[in-house]
């Protein structure tokens, strides 16, 4: 007897985005990654011009560049003694510029406004 072919669900498909997504914005919730991606989606770059342009100490940069690797979301090549990242997913890129575009600079100073206030209501 042969079975019928499984069918997805509408709600399977969200569910499956909503875990993409959510797995994303995990890889984007440290600091040093949302900026090591953002400097990369702009163009690719070695570590030494990351950790000049990012003021992102070495030990750091490697670790942080390391998880990005195992998540998938940068590629290396390497020319000569130097190693080239890049972030090659269009879809990261494109969720990271929408990121910072909107929350502009001030919206930190905003966000840590509200958290101060929350924490002074429950005290």
């Amino acid at each position: 007897m042969r079975m019928p072919p499984a069918v997805t669900t509408d709600a399977e498909r969200l569910r499956s985005q909503a875990d993409r997504i959510a797995c994303a914005l995990k890889m984007l919730a440290n600091p040093d990654r949302m900026l090591l991606l953002w400097k990369l989606s702009q163009g690719e770059r070695c570590v030494g011009e990351l950790e000049a342009e990012l003021d992102i100490h070495q030990p750091t940069l490697s670790q942080q560049l390391g998880v990005l690797r195992s998540e998938g979301a940068v590629t290396t090549r390497r020319v000569g003694k130097h190693i080239y990242y890049s972030a090659p997913d269009p879809e990261l890129r494109q969720l990271v510029a929408f990121l910072y575009h909107a929350y502009p600079q001030d919206a930190g100073r905003i966000i840590s406004k509200q958290k101060r206030g929350a924490r002074r209501a429950g005290e």
